[in-house]
């Protein structure tokens, strides 16, 4: 699974999140760990709002930046959503508990991945949003690629 798509509004890039959130209650196959990949303000965290909405729609979904870890109840899956922003090594991973997370059969996504790349879990979704207009300050493309794993 991979593909591009522009967006041209934050509801869009929401509502791209939505649509992945769907393919994946759809296809169980697909890793349940979400690495986003990013620049400050490119819109991971409007991504997830988009795809906790369908997973665990009553949830308000705020950046973790300093909690690290915000986790988000649904059934039949939790949703983590990390901010690996200010991680700088296993050690940083121990202490949130990183590990434990992965263990709990939830969805994990993972905002700073780049910060994490060698501890990434072998099968996981890619999705990396950027800016794409320097002169339409809302558009983006967003890439998205299954790393790993069976589709």
């Amino acid at each position: 699974m991979e593909g591009t798509i522009l967006t041209a509004s934050v509801s869009e890039t929401e509502a791209f999140g939505a649509e992945l959130a769907r393919k994946m209650i759809a296809n169980p196959k697909l890793p349940p760990f979400i690495a986003l990949f990013g620049d400050l303000g490119v819109g991971k965290t409007a991504f997830v709002r988009g795809f906790t909405s369908v997973i665990s729609p009553s949830s308000a979904v705020r950046s973790p930046t300093f909690a690290l870890v915000r986790e988000y109840p649904a059934s039949p899956r939790p949703v983590f959503h990390f901010d690996m922003y200010r991680i700088t090594g296993e050690e940083d991973l121990i202490s949130i508990g990183f590990d434990d997370y992965l263990s709990r059969n939830g969805i994990c996504l993972v905002e700073w991945s780049e910060n994490i790349a060698e501890f990434l879990p072998q099968s996981y979704l890619r999705v990396t949003i950027e800016k794409d207009d320097p002169a339409l300050p809302d558009h983006r493309r967003i890439t998205w690629k299954q790393i790993g794993g069976a589709t």
